[in-house]
């Protein structure tokens, strides 16, 4: 029996945004909730310590990463990721999925998560799928890999997430029909594939795969809930607008018992939006990444607004004399210490301090974010809140 409970504790009577509360073995999360991204067991440029300071409930760490670098020896050898990292809380962990996109056909057609977004990514050979896996070619030595669902759920549980993820097929923005159904019935067979070799207590969520076609969509949603499975997340990549009307389609078949996790997503925009049509928890390295080239989160209160993507660039040169913090309402270590000149004086000499401080006001922002749009719902304004913040 998984180590896992989910319930209901308010639901929003305007629309599907809902406050939840996740049960695990290290501990609880309420929901909707932002999972920052622990890619090879660290939030870039910050600690632990840093991460309970901030508040973060439950971190993401990558499967594919950690089993090549340092290896399961390793961290089995350490009693688990959770000792291994020092991280006291939940984890939840990836299945490898994601990989076989983005450094397959993602790589091919040169496209993210999101239509259009640019990728960096190494030259090496393609990762080619098959029925029974990924053959994938590590970007750090070149090695042949051959990762299957039954491999993926043996590195989840000796990492020992609290949440796994079954091992899945992510499409391109790109691909056709006949190419999505495809992924999404050898994601269907791997899903089955996954519940069958899991041993442990942990957690497991099944992914909802089928691109941007409606009854593929339709079709992975009912055959992902009719299974076994503790959580549902969905997959896949996506044109903007195309993202919501694919949440619209799902909300009417997605059984409102389990927790709905959105993959790899995380913008304002999308986070109101998403939460809206019954979305629970997102994770994303965009507070992180941006963070370090030099993009800070500002709120309605600072100027922030659809347009600038609720961010500034801290290295204008209009800032160069500017006295006052990041954000003046903002409660974070960077912005209750350092100004905006300063920060841009570190960014510019490229000192690694800067790394350190934009990420943590960033991952402040998101975190906060978060607890704001509970209460909201918590006192029926969530409509309220996002016109606000969307306006």
């Amino acid at each position: 029996m998984p180590n896992f409970e989910f319930k209901i504790k308010h639901q929003d009577d305007k629309c599907l945004a809902r406050i939840g509360e996740i049960k695990t073995k290290h501990g609880k999360i309420e929901t909707p909730v932002f999972l920052p991204v622990a890619t090879n067991a660290s939030v870039k440029s910050l600690t632990t310590r840093d991460m309970l300071e901030l508040n973060a409930e439950i971190l993401m760490a990558n499967t594919y990463h950690l089993f090549l670098r340092p290896g399961l020896d390793v961290i089995e050898s350490h009693g688990g990721l959770h000792k291994f990292m020092n991280w006291s809380l939940p984890l939840m962990t990836d299945s490898g999925g994601f990989q076989a996109f983005s450094l397959g056909i993602g790589a091919k057609h040169g496209v993210g998560k999101i239509a259009g977004e640019a990728k960096q990514i190494k030259k090496i050979k393609h990762a080619k799928v098959n029925d029974d896996g990924v053959i994938f070619y590590s970007q750090y030595d070149g090695k042949k890999v051959f990762l299957t669902p039954e491999l993926s759920i043996q590195i989840q549980q000796i990492l020992g997430s609290d949440i796994m993820l079954a091992f899945d097929e992510c499409t391109s923005p790109l691909s056709n029909y006949n190419y999505n159904k495809k992924a999404m019935l050898r994601t269907h067979k791997w899903a089955e594939r996954c519940l069958k070799a899991r041993e442990t207590d942990q957690g497991l969520y099944g992914i909802i795969q089928g691109g941007i076609f409606k009854d593929l969509r339709e079709q992975s949603a009912k055959f992902i809930c009719s299974l076994d499975f503790d959580g549902i997340a969905i997959g896949g990549s996506f044109g903007k607008n195309e993202m919501y009307t694919v949440l619209d389609w799902l909300s009417k078949i997605i059984t409102r018992d389990k927790p709905v996790h959105l993959l790899g997503i995380g913008t304002i925009e999308d986070f109101f939006n998403s939460i809206e049509r019954g979305i629970d928890s997102f994770d994303c390295v965009t507070p992180t990444r941006l963070a370090r080239v030099g993009f800070a989160f500002i709120r309605p209160e600072d100027g922030g607004n659809v347009k600038n993507k609720f961010r500034i660039d801290i290295g204008r040169a209009e800032y160069k004399k500017d006295q006052r913090p990041i954000s003046e309402v903002c409660n974070c270590y960077t912005c209750k210490n350092y100004t905006r000149s300063y920060l841009r004086h570190l960014y510019n000499v490229k000192e690694l301090a800067f790394y350190r401080l934009m990420s943590i006001h960033n991952l402040n922002f998101f975190l906060q974010l978060m607890k704001e749009i509970r209460k909201s719902i918590k006192n029926s304004s969530f409509i309220e809140m996002k016109n606000e913040w969307l306006k």
